[in-house]
């Protein structure tokens, strides 16, 4: 059985910057409904219960999302009091009354980010003001406690220092880290709850494509939807994503990988799976237009789709030049249906299509089940095409620390 030692530890001990925002209070911007100013979260009442390292499995039998690392944060939230003590503790169960809101009224968000470690042993976090701002803009959606993000992640960075030897060495690994917020008001009823828990825990992984890039297939899906105007496809909320596994289920079925999620009489793309979705068009006059559907409240602010969107722009702009990333190109937020697709496939004016996110980073896709058809799309050497692969490898160059860049934030040397 592992040793448990209990400890205080001052935040004089706790090694971080003069910007450091222990006791910030703020304020919940949810509905009328919701409560008020609340205590913030203070770092400097962070306990640690600490348990005998023990011995990661080897890396290449890591099942993403199945292995977790030895320590978990937990924080308390209650409406009289607001946040409580943090707490890095052993990962392990929680203890959740039956009666619990999120066991009945989905009253739960989380999530998705990833520490890396450089060749310098330097561990990293990619742009994790991003995840803070997204969970805080989820929370108020349904009525949770918003949050300091700069003290959860520091209270974040803590935990993975106390778990680094968890963060894989191996070339394509990182450790995937998952904070979550879970309404535990004890009572049936549907409301603003009183009583909340964030928590964080954290899973080694390995490359999503172990075997090198292999294009996938998508059907388009018009018998579902994955979310409308008004609802709350726009946040990362628990009940977002039940819905989509009978969906991804009949996708399989068909002989697919993923889902493409149309939406509307139009069948206007959304998204692909759990990733946002890029198309890339040849126009008349040979320029290369890279094109999202824009945040209309129906897409999820994706920090990858944010940064696909921001190294193009900087190539255009001649700020950062991608090498391999051709010169004429443009881009665009605005609205595509599976009519422009499949004539543009049928033209030959489709030069690619992808998805993008945490886990995959960058997702080829080479074919479009849709009506009865397979819609057809191209791919280039080793399965990604002039415009997805400069943007992916100076993606995944920031994130291990290959690229210099203010995107990698420093946990641990």
């Amino acid at each position: 059985m592992s040793l448990l030692l209990r400890r205080i530890v001052p935040a004089s001990q706790l090694r971080w910057g003069a910007s450091t925002t222990a006791g910030r209070r703020c304020l919940s911007t949810g509905s009328p409904d919701t409560v008020a100013e609340t205590a913030g979260i203070n770092v400097s009442k962070l306990q640690i219960t600490r348990k005998n390292p023990s011995t990661p499995p080897p890396s290449s039998s890591l099942v993403f999302g199945h292995t977790f690392t030895d320590h978990m944060l937990t924080i308390p939230w209650d409406a009289k009091s607001g946040w409580g003590s943090p707490h890095i503790r052993p990962y392990g169960p929680l203890a959740l009354e039956p009666s619990s809101t999120v066991l009945h009224y989905a009253q739960t968000i989380f999530e998705g980010m990833k520490a890396y470690r450089q060749e310098n042993d330097k561990v990293t976090l990619f742009r994790p003001d991003m995840n803070m701002k997204r969970m805080n803009s989820s929370a108020r959606r349904i009525a949770l406690p918003t949050f300091d993000g700069e003290s959860l992640l520091e209270l974040i960075k803590v935990l993975i220092r106390l778990d680094k030897h968890w963060v894989p060495k191996e070339p394509g690994h990182s450790l995937y880290i998952r904070p979550t917020l879970i309404g535990t008001q004890k009572a049936i009823g549907v409301g603003p709850p009183n009583e909340a828990l964030l928590f964080v825990i954290c899973s080694p992984v390995g490359p999503y494509y172990p075997k090198g890039f292999k294009p996938v297939a998508l059907y388009g899906t018009t018998e579902y939807i994955r979310a409308a105007p008004g609802g709350t496809g726009a946040f990362k909320l628990g009940v977002n994503y039940a819905p989509g596994v009978m969906p991804q289920k009949d996708a399989a079925s068909r002989g697919y990988d993923q889902n493409l999620w149309l939406h509307g009489p139009e069948h206007h793309l959304t998204e692909v799976g759990t990733m946002n979705m890029f198309v890339v068009f040849k126009q008349e006059n040979g320029t290369l237009e890279l094109v999202t559907p824009p945040l209309d409240g129906m897409i999820l602010p994706g920090v990858t789709r944010d940064s696909v969107l921001s190294l193009a722009r900087e190539h255009i702009a001649g700020k950062k030049r991608l090498g391999n990333l051709p010169d004429n190109l443009v881009v665009s937020e605005r609205p595509v249906t599976m009519k422009e697709v499949k004539e543009a496939s049928h033209s030959g004016r489709l030069v690619e299509l992808f998805g993008a996110g945490t886990a995959a980073v960058i997702s080829p896709v080479d074919r479009i089940g849709y009506l009865g058809e397979d819609v057809l799309i191209p791919t280039g050497e080793g399965g990604m095409g002039p415009v997805s692969r400069p943007i992916w490898t100076e993606l995944v160059g920031r994130q291990t620390g290959a690229i210099p860049s203010d995107w990698s934030v420093p946990v641990a040397n």
